[in-house]
């Protein structure tokens, strides 16, 4: 059993670091921030991650409940998740609460990535460090979406990795935690929020995942800050923790074929396989983008994360 545990764990390591690696240059050209279309534009084409279409009578029902008197300005940052999600969150964020939106993901990343500070040690450019795009945004919250990078992909974490130095890990993480939230305070004049997503179970190692939400929620209590679970929609209701490749589809998805991907079974599919990390059901490519077809499990954290503004907004 420990024998097929580490094999496991090797496996998913190799495969891991080709799937971040796969992402392409996080400092590209694709990966720079973006003003995504207004939501009565396509943001993609027909028979990708948009949404369903619907009658504009539809839409406004659906929508006008949570909109609120004034239209919030929301900046989106993180790891590759948040690359693959920016569409589909940025859709879901103007359709239900009229939200100016502003996405700035990079691929491979961690939390010391966005810090001040970090120069040619780090993966996102100053001007795309996390206090530059709020000084310069000022929006009312700002998203955070971050794995946990484990294998020290990124320079700014000095090797410091899960498997080899796991207590500094923690540590560092938690550190990175609090500086970022400063930072961001600081830089939005007490006013940005900082809403931290909470990530779905980890297919190779399940406790250091809970563990790093476990910080981001200490983190959110101590600045107040916001947690949106978003990895709860994406785990087995019965245990949160626990990695899965498919789920019971929702009433949504049953509704919606293309979102439902296998309804003999009434299950759809979470991931790609041998993918135990990415939620996007179209293959990972040289280049990293946003995910161009519809994904359950994109959708799923996309509309957890709208709901918990949705909440703080009322």
């Amino acid at each position: 059993m420990r024998k097929r545990k580490r094999s496991l764990w090797g496996a998913g390591v190799v495969a891991g670091l080709l799937l971040l690696g796969a992402c392409g240059d996080p400092g590209s050209g694709d990966a720079a921030p973006a003003d995504l279309p207004p939501a009565s534009e396509p943001a993609v084409r027909s028979g990708s991650s948009a949404e369903p279409s619907t009658t504009p009578r539809e839409r406004a029902a659906r929508n006008a409940p949570d909109k609120p008197a004034r239209a919030p300005k929301v900046l989106y940052l993180g790891d590759s998740l948040a690359m693959e999600n920016q569409v589909v969150l940025g859709q879901h964020l103007k359709d239900r609460l009229g939200a100016r939106y502003r996405s700035a993901p990079y691929s491979g990343t961690t939390l010391c990535d966005y810090l001040d500070g970090t120069g040619e040690d780090s993966l996102v450019p100053d001007k795309d460090k996390a206090a530059a795009l709020v000084r310069a945004q000022r929006p009312d919250y700002v998203i955070l979406q971050f794995w946990g990078n484990a294998w020290g992909y990124t320079p700014c974490m000095k090797g410091i990795t899960y498997d080899k130095r796991r207590a500094e890990y923690f540590d560092r993480y938690a550190a990175d935690a609090r500086r970022l939230a400063a930072q961001i305070r600081g830089a939005g004049g007490g006013r940005t929020r900082v809403v931290w997503v909470l990530q779905g179970p980890d297919a190779i190692t399940p406790d250091r995942v809970r563990r790093v939400n476990a910080i981001y929620q200490a983190q959110a209590r101590a600045s107040g800050g916001l947690v949106a679970d978003a990895g709860k929609t994406v785990a087995p209701g019965a245990d949160r923790y626990t990695w899965v490749e498919k789920l019971p589809c929702t009433a949504y998805e049953r509704a919606h074929a293309a979102y439902c991907t296998e309804p003999g079974a009434g299950l759809t599919a979470l991931h790609r396989d041998k993918d135990y990390l990415h939620f996007c059901l179209a293959p990972t490519t040289a280049k990293s983008r946003p995910c161009p077809v519809r994904s359950p499990g994109i959708r799923r954290m996309a509309e957890a994360v709208t709901s918990r503004v949705a909440s703080d907004l009322r």
